[in-house]
Order: C-alpha cells, then structure tokens, then sequence
C-alpha cells in the first residue's frame, strides 16, 4: 500500500466558529481577503468501520453548557473543528449554583439568590431540555456539515450519581459534577438518535489508545501535525477531543491497532 501525504499538507483556514477541512484543486482569495490554500487527503485503511466502511468520528471536550467538537476523516484527516452551546440565556450550572443555593450551600457568594428547592428541580429540568435540543441542532449541523457520514462519537464517561434531581441537588460532591453530566448525556442522547455509536472515553487512557490507533506513533507529534494543518486555536481541549476521536474510531475495528498506520 502506498504511503499517503503527511498531515501537513492537510491545510485549512481558522474562524471564530466552525471549521471544515475539505479538498480543492486551486487556491482562491474569500471575501474576507483570507486564501484557501490546496488541501490534500491521506490516503490509507478507512478507519471508522459500522456499517460503512468510509465514516468519520467525532471527539467531544465539554466545557460548561459549552463544548468542542473534533471531527476526523476515516483515514485520520482533521474534517472538522467546532465550538457549540448548548444552552442560550439559561443559567449554566443549575446544580452547582442554583442548587446549592436552594439547599443552603455558598449563600455568602456575592451572585448568590433565594429560590427553593422546587423551583431549582425546575429549573434543572428546564436547562436539561434546552441541552437536548441544543445537542440535536449542534450534532445535525456537524452531521450536514462534514463531507462523510459521522458513525461515532467519543464523550467523556460519566462518574456515577444519585438518580434523582433532588438527590443530586442535596449531595455536594454530586451537585459539582452533575451539570457538567447533563451536557454529556445529552450529546450522547442526541448522537445515539442519530445512529452514532457512543465511546464513553477515560481522559486518563485516552492518548494511550490514540498511540494506539495510530501504530505506536508520538500521538503529542501527530496532534501537533494535525493543529498545524488547521492554525489557532488548537489548545489542550482540541488535542484531547482529536486524540479521543481517534481512538474511537480506532475502537469500531474490533481487535486491530494501527489503523492510521498510513498517516504520518
């Protein structure tokens, strides 16, 4: 098998918002005066297998009600990068702050208001709906956006809490996390209606699984490589969701390593 370009000859241009990396045969100037240089894609395995063989993966790094997306092709390429919300004009942290509040915790906080406890479950459920829906538009936007179909996407696993609202609400370690929960079970909710296999990934072991899937290559060099292809900003959330995404992909071929053998 011949080998295919470095990841960087892949090239893309940097916005604000979303990011796609497709292939074009010449370079042209946009209206904003930024030229789209020539791109050019890996060639290798297809990585990413269910039932199509030439599928992407998505890794996700929440941060908030907000979070970003990492989008790779089925032979390694960076597709895609995203910064979504998934809630507009609502409080972020309805545990962690209105519910604390609620049950008599960080009452001395300057932002600190009077609510009930009813009215904090409520407002939990408003938030958590709002996400939903925030989820579905933000995956179906990557989904039409991305030039092959999306099979999985790996999401932070989440620790184990208390079933209820309330309960969660009244455990402080439980209202820490819990928001920061809700925003990953409803991307894992939005992706699995879609037909996304979910990769729940460990942060710890995920690099390690990346290496993994890229043949025991320095996966630090390759995530290099790969933020070079694309510009700024490509902080330490931008590696872990690429390295995540990886490895997902890597995952769907049951029983093999090195399937992005033929990217360096």
């Amino acid at each position: 098998m011949s080998r295919g370009p470095s990841l960087r000859s892949i090239l893309g241009i940097s916005t604000t918002k979303a990011i796609l990396i497709t292939p074009r045969k010449t370079t042209r100037s946009t209206r904003s005066g930024v030229t789209k240089p020539i791109t050019s894609q890996p060639t290798g395995e297809a990585l990413c297998i269910t039932r199509e063989r030439h599928t992407a993966a998505v890794g996700v790094v929440e941060h908030g009600n907000s979070a970003v997306l990492i989008t790779v092709g089925p032979r390694g390429e960076l597709l895609d990068r995203r910064r979504v919300d998934l809630t507009r004009g609502l409080p972020t942290h309805p545990y962690h702050h209105e519910g604390s509040w609620a049950v008599g915790r960080y009452l001395n906080s300057s932002w600190a208001h009077s609510i009930s406890l009813p009215e904090a479950v409520a407002l939990v459920e408003r938030v958590r709906q709002a996400a939903a829906l925030g989820a579905h538009d933000s995956l179906e936007a990557l989904a039409t956006a991305v030039p092959v179909p999306i099979s999985c996407i790996a999401i932070r696993e989440c620790p184990r809490l208390p079933q209820t609202t309330e309960e969660r609400i009244s455990d402080t370690r439980a209202a820490n996390i819990a928001d920061s929960v809700m925003y990953r079970e409803a991307l894992a909710t939005a992706a699995a209606a879609r037909g996304w296999y979910v990769n729940w990934y460990d942060r710890k072991r995920v690099s390690r699984e990346a290496s993994a899937a890229i043949a025991g290559q320095d996966i630090e060099a390759f995530l290099r490589h790969m933020g070079r292809s694309i510009g700024p900003p490509w902080q330490a959330n931008h590696k872990l969701a690429a390295a995540a995404a990886l490895a997902a992909a890597a995952q769907r071929k049951e029983g093999q390593s090195g399937v992005f053998s033929d990217v360096a």
